[in-house]
């Protein structure tokens, strides 16, 4: 009975968590168990059995909200018996504060009679943080970077790059890392943010079969090289031209989504906020912050329709959860986005039809204002 009552899940969606070892903001899914909180990752569009860690309650405290993130108001901070402190950020004020409550319940009836049997919190204290852009940096220096040489594999020959290993025994002699497998952890970080990319078909295998290590591979074979697309000091970012009164409108609703990309067909984790007069919808990057969007569509003559989750739909890649729906623009820009529940997703429909919809009529009832004041000046 104890057993079961230890299993009950109290709460669970997408939280955006910043690293410990690597202090980026990666968005997790979390579960609210009795006792503790444990947080998943998102793969092809569906949540990975493999746990990623887990966070005990017993003895914490909450911090909500945290407000020494100034841009990152929702942020709220739970801090460990060990004074592990994690940092976690929800898509509203609403969902910040709920689950703050109830992880303070859980917490409060821990120190009142409940207990707990793990041993340990996994997701312990790091000796020492590491910034990604300089590690970048370290590993492009003349002198004391990342050697870069012609690597053979299967018969193809890749020029300027390195193995993994050879990575791993880098980070760790520069010190930038204490073991292996923290050295593995850092570089899967790289390669995650776009600082790294993989060479031949030995590491793109380690990011398809990538488990609870992390997607880097410490071994001789798989080979590595810079990005392409990035500069020194970090991520060439496309410009993109934003219109002011885009986000002048109303917010309606904001909420965690996976959206399937146009290019890559690869799923993501975006915080997508809903406005009215005018009516649009904005995604951003919850990595980064709720300032400036990554994309975005008016709703004018937008059409949104559920998606059957019995196979999967044409222009649907990967292995998904469900709860799909798809958004058809007026310029006939096809989006495929999954919500987390299927109450989730049909709340979002209603949401962005009913936006639709008073906009259809906005624009017929400006329609009809024209004609008749057009008439009234012919009368006169």
């Amino acid at each position: 009975m104890e057993t079961e009552k230890k299993n009950v899940i109290l709460r669970e969606g997408f939280l955006v968590k910043r690293g410990h070892l690597v202090h980026n903001w990666r968005a997790r899914w979390f579960v609210l168990m009795p006792d503790k909180l444990l947080y998943y990752k998102y793969e092809g569009g569906k949540r990975d059995s493999c746990q990623r860690g887990k966070i005990l309650l017993k003895d914490c405290e909450i911090t909500s909200p945290f407000l020494e993130y100034e841009n990152r108001p929702l942020v709220f901070k739970l801090q460990t018996k060990n004074k592990v402190d994690h940092f976690l950020e929800a898509c509203s004020r609403e969902e910040r504060d709920d689950w703050a409550a109830d992880i303070t319940a859980a917490v409060d009836n821990l120190r009142t009679g409940g207990q707990v049997t793990d041993k340990e919190d996994q997701d312990g204290p790091q000796s020492h943080s590491i910034n990604l852009s300089k590690v970048l940096d370290a590993m492009y220096d003349v002198h004391s970077g990342i050697n870069m040489s012609n690597h053979v594999e299967h018969g193809s020959t890749y020029s300027n790059c390195f193995s993994g290993s050879a990575v791993v025994d880098w980070l760790v002699f520069m010190q930038l890392a204490l073991t292996r497998v923290e050295a593995m952890t850092l570089a899967s970080a790289l390669l995650e943010e776009g600082f790294l990319r993989t060479v031949g078909m030995k590491s793109r295998e380690g990011i398809r079969t990538a488990v609870l290590g992390g997607q880097f591979m410490d071994d001789s074979t798989a080979l590595y090289s810079f990005s392409d697309s990035m500069k020194k000091k970090g991520r060439v970012k496309a410009e993109t031209s934003l219109s002011a009164v885009e986000l002048s409108g109303k917010v309606i609703k904001r909420g965690y989504l996976l959206k399937q990309g146009h290019r890559r067909k690869n799923w993501k984790v975006r915080l997508f906020v809903l406005r009215s007069e005018p009516a649009f919808l904005h995604y951003y990057d919850p990595t980064k912050d709720d300032v400036s969007p990554v994309g975005g569509f008016p709703l004018r003559s937008c059409l949104v329709s559920s998606l059957n989750d019995n196979g999967v739909p044409t222009g649907v890649k990967g292995n998904i959860q469900g709860n799909l729906f798809k958004i058809i623009t007026q310029s006939d820009t096809h989006y495929f986005i999954q919500a987390p529940t299927h109450q989730g997703k049909m709340d979002w429909i209603d949401a962005i039809r009913e936006q639709t919809l008073k906009d259809l009529t906005s624009r017929g009832r400006t329609s009809r204002d024209k004609t008749s004041s057009r008439r009234w000046f012919e009368f006169r």
